[in-house]
């Protein structure tokens, strides 16, 4: 199914159920014999969501047919994590760093299932905004509020979705915007519009002080590259078939049909011009800092993704 401009979703349809596909990768990635990220959560909002092709991510072994039918499936799932694993990684570095160096407002944008507000450790004063669909934010708190669970900041829900007006929601939240902050999109640019990608950084450009600072996973450049993504359309495509015979109550969505296709602005480029100070590593080279690589042999096997890291430096 594709999208719409207003579409809406739970948390095992549409774009949710990607926030459970990343889920189950933290998981698989936190029970490793060697995790490089530590999420106690990601299992919980797993069983709270129920049996779904996202488990795939989370349990040991594909079903024997299709693991047999399509070897190089197995590998880019590991591959997969392993990619998780980094960027889950390099997020928390960049929330870490910001807190340490004084900022007390955080904003996750399309925030998901990210558990860092119950899991980092925060310094005393630091407010978390999460933004998201209200279905969304309302799983993640019933999951967290049954386990028991406290976050480890001032957390502020903010229901709301990014493709309206959610600087005002954000405001009346309690976010100051004379204040720095640091502001987070993570597994959110394909899943916007390219005029819409575009408004969202200008709004965040908007709110954010001198001395706040960015981090964005960013499309890389090969991300409107045509045969890659024919190549991952058959493979999906024979995967859906096969679990469709058995397991046919198994819905496994194409997650490019929620994405949107379209030319737009290099968000490094973006940030330059708009006076911010940019660092950008390709997915990689960041996977390769923490001892992670794609599985060799296999093309596309993790997204081609770049890792942005940006500071204001100057009020324009």
């Amino acid at each position: 199914m594709g999208r719409t401009d207003n579409d809406t979703w739970d948390i095992t349809e549409s774009v949710g159920a990607t926030a459970l596909g990343v889920a189950a990768a933290r998981a698989a990635e936190t029970e490793s014999e060697n995790p490089l990220i530590s999420d106690p959560f990601a299992r919980l909002f797993l069983d709270a969501a129920g049996d779904g092709m996202w488990n795939w991510f989370a349990a040991p072994e594909l079903p024997a047919e299709i693991a047999e039918a399509e070897p190089d499936l197995q590998p880019r799932m590991r591959g997969m994590v392993d990619y998780m694993a980094a960027r889950t990684s390099f997020f928390d570095q960049f929330f870490t760093d910001a807190t340490r160096a004084g900022v007390a407002q955080v904003v996750i944008l399309a925030a998901g299932l990210d558990s860092r507000a119950w899991r980092l450790p925060w310094k005393g004063g630091v407010t978390v905004y999460e933004l998201d669909q209200p279905a969304v934010l309302e799983f993640k708190a019933a999951a967290l509020r049954e386990a028991g669970a406290q976050p480890t900041c001032n957390l502020v829900h903010v229901p709301v979705d990014l493709r309206h007006d959610w600087p005002a929601a954000l405001r009346e939240a309690g976010f100051d915007s004379t204040a720095p902050s640091a502001w987070s999109a993570e597994g959110l640019l394909p899943f916007l519009p390219a005029a819409a990608q575009e408004l969202l950084f200008q709004r965040a450009h908007a709110l954010a002080a001198t001395g706040s600072r960015i981090a964005v996973e960013a499309p890389g450049p090969g991300f409107m590259d045509e045969a890659a993504r024919d190549r991952q359309r058959q493979t999906m495509r024979r995967v859906r078939e096969l679990m469709a015979k058995l397991q046919p109550e198994r819905d496994i969505p194409d997650v490019e049909d929620l994405w949107y296709f379209e030319e737009r602005e290099d968000v490094g480029d973006w940030l330059t011009r708009h006076g911010w100070a940019v660092t950008v590593t390709p997915a990689e080279e960041l996977m390769a800092r923490y001892d992670r690589r794609p599985p060799q042999g296999i093309e596309d096997a993790v997204p081609k993704s770049l890792f942005v890291a940006a500071e204001r430096t100057e009020r324009n």
